[in-house]
């Protein structure tokens, strides 16, 4: 089944001659910004059903219809992993999450520290950009942006059996080997001003934490993000 340039994410099921309706925001993107018309093929993925190839049978003002012909690509699951992160500014921020979907991170939770310069964010907007993310990357799957807590209270409903990869700044010294541990796990990253002594303290003390150098430098906590999810990609996920 040919696999079509144009990529949409949608919330409807997927299946052979289901019909899609599109939203407004897709019809508008597809006739005023592509200048596509009824005919057009498009693939379109709800990160449960793989990728159909669909074709394009009404389009206006107010929404647009497809049909979808077959299945293109099945769905493909990421790593169990989640990227845990302090937002720092606006585009960088927008950076992070972009990059942590096209990295393959099946969830992305923003936390509060105690050197946090964000205190709050758009989740809408940044789960809008995740899925323009999945969309550009041939994807099948978006990831959930969760809602802005204190990083005391995800520490504290930790998961059992999860592992945290934190990314700790202090060890930027110790240029070593590290061994990853497996998916299902997450990676922690910190604020522009670090953890707090309190906040390392906390960390130190719980059990399932790895503490990980990213290297002799220390790194803008985007550029972290990036290294880390890299890092346990190439040793653990699937990019192997």
């Amino acid at each position: 089944m040919t696999r079509a340039k144009i990529r949409l994410f949608v919330e409807q099921p997927l299946g052979q001659g289901q019909g899609i309706a599109l939203s407004q925001a897709h019809a508008h993107y597809l006739a005023n910004v592509l200048r596509k018309g009824a005919g057009t093929q498009i693939a379109l993925f709800n990160s449960r059903d793989g990728e159909w190839l669909a074709e394009i049978t009404e389009i206006g003002r107010r929404g647009a219809l497809a049909l979808c012909l077959g299945q293109a690509a099945p769905q493909r699951m990421p790593p169990d992993l989640w990227l845990i992160f302090a937002p720092i500014k606006k585009a960088r921020t927008d950076f992070i999450v972009e990059k942590a979907a096209e990295l393959g991170a099946a969830r992305i939770l923003p936390v509060q520290t105690q050197f946090t310069n964000s205190e709050r964010i758009r989740q809408d907007r940044l789960q809008a950009h995740v899925i323009e993310a999945a969309e550009q990357c041939g994807g099948t799957y978006v990831p959930e942006v969760a809602e802005l807590k204190p990083l005391a209270r995800v520490l504290q409903d930790w998961p059992d059996g999860r592992a945290l990869i934190w990314a700790d700044e202090s060890l930027a010294e110790e240029v070593k080997p590290q061994a990853l541990p497996p998916a299902p796990a997450a990676i922690l990253i910190g604020p522009e001003g670090g953890f707090s002594p309190a906040e390392r303290a906390r960390l130190r003390a719980m059990s399932g934490v790895h503490s990980i150098s990213l290297g002799p430098r220390i790194l803008r906590a985007d550029t972290a993000a990036i290294a880390a999810l890299t890092l346990w990609q190439a040793q653990q996920g699937d990019w192997l």
